[in-house]
């Protein structure tokens, strides 16, 4: 790189960026009908598919889980002004997209907004990303924290309990206790009102016993699959963790989220979030960009790339190792001279 010490100055990356900043109505428009529309015409596949079998209906629910993660990144880029050019026009569709996604959106668009200015900072870990202890933390605790730690990520609970029981009951109560998600409660139970409301009119001329054969399926695969989406952006063996003093904007986009180079059909599906690393330089940067500024700018393409098969590594690495500025696994501690008995 051109720049000092091999490091990306601030200047030199925001005018590279600048010109993919801006949203078209046209591309945003067509990514909403797209995805929409294909989804509810899945939906009501699904409905009809329950008299032929229900094995088709499970297929039929992989792709229309496929279209709920679309329509959660046009949610996710309408809480960073991106997806539209206006703000009431992003709040609008974000609001209308968190119906279906399950995910109140003015609740989540701060949290998510905590998570952009303190990914990276060891002193700000646990908003709106998964929990993440150093080795210290860990040998700190006693047998039974320990315990609880290795429950929460073990995988199978990581990605198959704790997905359904955030979206589907935690997100309908508003219980954070950061100050400044306090003021947003209201929002939280007017979204539950809307997904009961809709839900009613649903089951109302189709049953409630058909409504959940058709919906759970869809919710439980594009809840833990977009987990891992999320997850495995951040959660790599070298990623960039830091003090808040020696914590770099930059470095922290670059260096600590991945490039995550999928399929095509699954960088579709998942709206280009593998470009994890553009996205976290410059969240005004709507989707549909993302790939673009990545292919044209070098000087970008210098972070961590994870492939389906690499990418594998990230479920078994759950501690953050200070000293040799990794993520390792529970079994590495002994391997690395940390292993001893737990406190009390």
């Amino acid at each position: 790189m051109s720049s000092e010490n091999g490091k990306i100055k601030v200047s030199q990356w925001k005018t590279l960026v600048a010109k993919y900043q801006t949203s078209e109505y046209s591309r945003s428009l067509w990514q909403f009908i797209n995805s929409f529309v294909p989804f509810c015409l899945t939906w009501v596949l699904m409905y009809y598919s329950l008299d032929i079998s229900y094995f088709l209906t499970i297929l039929l629910s992989l792709f229309a889980s496929g279209f709920v993660m679309r329509i959660f990144i046009i949610q996710h880029d309408c809480g960073h002004g991106s997806f539209f050019p206006t703000r009431k026009a992003n709040d609008y569709l974000g609001m209308f997209c968190s119906v279906l996604t399950f995910t109140p959106y003015h609740y989540w668009r701060k949290s998510h907004a905590i998570h952009h200015a303190a990914v990276g900072k060891l002193d700000e870990r646990g908003i709106g990303d998964v929990r993440t202890l150093t080795v210290d933390e860990y040998l700190a605790r006693n047998r039974w924290g320990r315990l609880r730690y290795r429950l929460y990520r073990n995988p199978l609970i990581l990605f198959m309990v704790i997905p359904p029981a955030l979206f589907l009951f935690l997100y309908r109560f508003p219980i954070s206790k950061v100050a400044a998600m306090k003021n947003l409660h209201t929002t939280v139970y007017i979204t539950n009102l809307a997904i009961a409301l809709i839900a009613g009119i649903i089951i109302f001329f189709i049953g409630i016993k058909a409504f959940l054969l058709i919906q759970v399926p869809i919710i439980i695969f594009s809840l833990c699959v977009g987990t891992w989406f999320f997850y495995v952006q951040h959660q790599f063996e070298d990623t960039y963790w830091k003090d808040e003093e020696e914590w770099d904007y930059t470095e922290a986009a670059l260096k600590g989220s991945s490039y995550y180079k999928l399929p095509r059909i699954l960088q579709w599906f998942t709206g280009n979030i593998g470009f994890h690393h553009i996205h976290h330089l410059s969240p005004r940067i709507p989707n549909y960009k993302l790939e673009k500024c990545h292919r044209e700018n070098p000087l970008l393409q210098s972070g961590a790339v994870l492939t389906l098969r690499s990418s594998l590594n990230s479920l078994f690495l759950n501690l953050w190792d200070k000293n040799r500025k990794k993520l390792i696994s529970f079994g590495d501690l002994k391997k690395f001279g940390y292993f001893d008995e737990p406190v009390g």
